[in-house]
Formats: C-alpha cells, sequence, structure tokens
C-alpha cells in the first residue's frame, strides 16, 4: 500500500482529496457499466460526462496545488518530495501498462498521474520564486494559450505531453501540461493567499473522506480492477 505523507495533516484538505476520490469512483462506475454494455452512456461525446471529468480532473489539481503550498510552508525537504513523486511516476507508469492491456488502441500514455508528475516538479521549482501576484495570471495563461498555440508536431504520443495539439489523441485518459498546469498554479496560490481555508476541525460526518483522502493514491490504484473484476463476475455469473 502507498502510505500517505507523515507530516501534519490539514484535514480540510484531505476531506476535499476524498470527495474528489469518491465522485472519480463513481464516474469510472458508470464508465465501466457503459464498457460492459450495461447502459447506454456515450462517454467521449456527451456533454454531461465530457463536463463531470474536467471538473473531477480541475479538483485533483487544485488539491494537487493546495497540497503542494502546504508542503513547502512546512517546509518538506526535497527528499521526501521525490519519494512521493516516485510513487506518482511509478503508478503512471502502471497505468500506462494496464491500459495498454485493456484498450490497446487507445491506451494512456499521458493521462493525470502522467501529467502531475510533471506538473508537481514544475510546481516545486517555479511555485517559491514566483510572487503571490503572479501565479494568478500565470495559470490563466496557461489555460488560455492552447486555445491560440498549436501545431500538428505536438499530435502524437509522444510529443502531447504539452498540450498544443490540433488534435485531441485517441487515449482514455489525457491530461496535458497546458492548460491544467494553470489549475494547479490557482490551487497553489489559494493555499498561499489563504493558508486558514485548510486549516481548523473537520465536522465529525466528514471525517471518512478526509480518511480516504490521506490514501487517494491508493484508493486510485486499486478501485478500478475492483470494479472491472466485480462486474466480469457479474457478467460470468449471468452468462452461465
Amino acid at each position: 500500500m502507498i502510505r500517505p505523507d507523515p507530516a501534519t495533516r490539514h484535514e480540510r484538505l484531505d476531506a476535499l482529496r476524498g470527495a474528489a476520490i469518491v465522485w472519480m469512483a463513481l464516474f469510472h462506475f458508470c464508465f465501466d457499466l457503459a464498457w460492459f454494455r450495461y447502459a447506454a452512456w456515450d462517454f467521449y461525446r456527451d456533454p454531461f460526462w465530457q463536463q463531470q471529468r474536467t471538473a473531477i480532473v480541475s479538483l485533483f489539481l487544485l488539491c494537487a496545488g493546495m497540497g503542494q503550498a502546504v508542503a513547502l510552508a512546512q517546509g518538506q525537504p526535497w527528499s521526501r518530495f521525490w519519494r512521493r513523486w516516485a510513487q506518482v511516476a511509478g503508478c503512471a507508469l502502471l497505468v500506462s501498462l494496464g491500459s495498454w492491456w485493456m484498450f490497446p488502441r487507445s491506451f494512456i500514455s499521458f493521462g493525470v498521474l502522467h501529467g502531475m508528475a510533471v506538473m508537481l516538479i514544475l510546481l516545486r521549482l517555479l511555485g517559491p520564486r514566483l510572487p503571490l501576484a503572479a501565479l494568478v495570471p500565470l495559470g490563466l495563461a496557461c489555460l488560455v494559450l492552447p486555445q491560440f498555440l498549436s501545431h500538428p508536431f505536438f499530435d502524437s504520443r509522444w510529443t502531447n505531453a504539452l498540450g498544443l495539439v490540433t488534435l485531441r489523441p485517441v487515449t482514455e485518459d489525457y491530461v496535458p501540461i497546458l492548460p491544467w498546469f494553470g489549475v494547479m498554479l490557482w490551487g497553489y496560490a489559494l493555499a498561499r493567499w489563504r493558508p486558514a481555508l485548510l486549516e481548523g476541525a473537520l465536522a465529525a460526518p466528514l471525517r471518512p473522506l478526509a480518511v480516504l483522502g490521506r490514501w487517494s493514491l491508493s484508493f486510485y490504484m486499486l478501485h478500478q480492477p475492483l470494479l472491472i473484476g466485480a462486474l466480469m463476475l457479474v457478467q460470468a455469473t449471468i452468462g452461465a
């Protein structure tokens, strides 16, 4: 299991991350139902599902940005950062391998964990060196830049990580540096601007979400194999 960071926890941030995890699990369960043809939802073209995905990824990256602000405020050394980063990067590799086995034509080469691994390094390097006033406009620039700069050179799996693509790649998950680094920057800026938002006690009914949020990476890696396995078992039972 992937152990949570032993540093002082911020329960409100953990609970927000836990809420993102629950939302993501429900989204993936619905996706799995459609993939096993128990539902007729179109996750690739229906705006409702596309907007759900955008909101979930945005919440995860906001939490990641806020988490980095907290870690830097606590004086987290580079050694601890790299240990956590290695977990994220290792899990990204496992996601690529697993998705290649299930979706060989649309496997995940640069999904949310891949993007997060790169963006965490960028934020760790740039965040402490940028004034607070620069973070919001820089985040906005990251969000709008792909609308004005794109080139076919970036359309391959080997070059699409930056996000300046002319066509969205055929993949089950795609979270490039642009525009998504802008969202992480905004999370980092929010936690620097109003650190008190993450401090204080958490209401008792929300504490299970905080516990889940501390184990978010482990949950992320385990929930889909468990959901898919359960649906495969149901399918086999019905078929029998």
